[in-house]
């Protein structure tokens, strides 16, 4: 793998920034504001962590950022759920998001076992 200087660079960062993105168009409209800010917060949080992560330019503090990332979009996946079991998302946009997220899980996850010393 290449030396990679930014963290826009990072496919996990642009598939976070693409999770945020549907986060905000799928729930534009909810007038559940605790539920809406919940999301959007830990939406916003797999992002931000894995961008101030990167920054810190440790192995060992990225890892625990992005440790920080996989459990929001754990949550985000969770919150997808909630979305549909009230009627705030379609059953089949729902099931499409909480596969997004796990995609991301399981990219997080992939790259902290890469970051971690041998």
């Amino acid at each position: 793998m290449g030396t990679i200087n930014n963290f826009e660079d990072l496919d996990l960062w642009k598939m976070a920034r693409e999770m945020v993105n549907l986060i905000y168009s799928d729930f534009a409209k909810c007038k559940d504001f605790t539920f809406r800010n919940q999301i959007t917060g830990a939406g916003i949080s797999i992002m931000n962590n894995i961008s101030e992560g990167f920054c810190r330019r440790s192995d060992a503090e990225f890892r625990h950022f992005l440790n920080i990332s996989k459990g929001s979009a754990g949550e985000v996946k969770n919150m997808y759920y909630i979305g549909e079991d009230q009627n705030y998302i379609s059953p089949e946009s729902a099931a499409e998001r909480r596969t997004k997220c796990q995609k991301l899980l399981n990219s997080l996850g992939g790259f902290m076992k890469y970051l971690k010393p041998l």
